[in-house]
């Protein structure tokens, strides 16, 4: 149905939820449940359907794998590395927010585990997540003023 002379970048939404602790600032993490990185903690987060629009995917992404729902989610940033996923060239669109509904997650979809983390004890992460993060955060406790 799509045939084009050239090659196309898969396209994926990647979601940093922060809640407020009395120590500062926690990050929900998802465990791989699958390859690459199949064990891994990372970022909710999958690949945009064709007929959705990026929003409606990140909402989706992250209700599928921690069933967290109710979180005003704002897009960050957009990342390109060519070599950010060792399944070819991915396009990753980031949305963050600020989790204050007192949802608990529960593991879905392809996600073994979820679960709270420090923001300045993160273990260590799939793909270019440590990067994402370390930006994201920034963005939604800094410049965009959540």
């Amino acid at each position: 149905m799509y045939c084009y002379e050239y090659p196309r970048p898969m396209v994926c939404v990647d979601m940093v939820v922060l809640r407020k602790t009395d120590n500062g600032h926690e990050i929900l993490l998802i465990e791989r449940g699958n390859d690459p990185y199949k064990g891994s903690w990372a970022l909710p987060g999958g690949f945009i359907e064709m007929d959705e629009k990026l929003e409606d995917s990140a909402y989706r992404e992250l209700a599928e794998e921690t069933q967290i729902t109710q979180i005003e989610l704002r897009q960050l940033k957009t990342y390109g590395n060519p070599l950010r996923d060792p399944r070819g060239r991915n396009i990753s669109v980031v949305y963050g927010g600020i989790l204050i509904s007192g949802e608990n997650p529960v593991a879905g979809d392809d996600a073994n585990r979820v679960n709270w983390f420090d923001v300045k004890q993160l273990p260590p992460l799939a793909f270019d997540h440590d990067f994402i993060i370390f930006e994201s955060i920034n963005l939604i406790l800094g410049d965009l003023g959540f």
